[in-house]
């Protein structure tokens, strides 16, 4: 086993009620490791096999391993970027809040632009904040398993709209779920995933 299944750094409940320990049950137990089991079979023998996630989902072409691959990188990203609701800082703070502002306006402009992007993606897929090699900051939609580094982007923070990523807790309701997903954000681990030197 090349790929790993990584540890959530809370308890399966500590993120309700806006995403239920059953919803993490199935998205990261179930969905998540599927990924990552499949993309451990499917490299096996392949020019990819050990090469790093990052490396696969900027290389591959398009077929069964790149969908895995991006799908591994994605839900780590989303799964990784959670904290209990309350706990501060409750938005950015220091560069990135500066680059949001720079770019967006305000914090609460680029929330604006993000939670449309997410809520207006066909299907299934990622809504991205990512970061160019200057620096810039935008806001991207992918399908399926698609990722910014395709792109040469460095991506900040997703939010998953694949249904399976919150029909249990809000049905249909993506609006919904896109709008309480920004009150469990941890601004430091995003900030943490600017390059150095921005």
């Amino acid at each position: 086993m090349i790929y790993e299944l990584p540890l959530l750094a809370y308890a399966n409940d500590a993120l309700s009620p806006v995403i239920s320990a059953e919803t993490i049950a199935f998205h990261y137990g179930k969905h998540f490791k599927a990924y990552v089991d499949n993309l451990n079979k499917l490299s096996v023998g392949t020019e990819f096999e050990g090469k790093s996630v990052e490396e696969i989902v900027a290389t591959a072409p398009d077929g069964p391993i790149y969908n895995n691959a991006g799908q591994v990188l994605n839900h780590r990203l989303y799964f990784e970027q959670f904290k209990a609701a309350g706990q501060e800082p409750a938005e950015p703070t220091g560069k990135l809040a500066e680059v949001i502002a720079r770019d967006f306006g305000s914090f609460e402009q680029f929330k604006q632009e993000f939670s449309a992007a997410a809520a207006g993606i066909f299907g299934s897929g990622w809504a991205f904040l990512s970061c160019d090699a200057e620096g810039k900051l935008s806001i991207g939609k992918e399908s399926n398993a698609g990722n910014p580094l395709r792109s040469g982007k460095t991506p900040l923070l997703t939010f998953d709209v694949w249904e399976h990523a919150y029909y249990l807790d809000y049905q249909n309701r993506r609006a919904d779920q896109i709008a309480a997903l920004w009150s469990i954000i941890d601004w430091d681990i995003v900030a943490g995933r600017l390059p150095s030197g921005i």
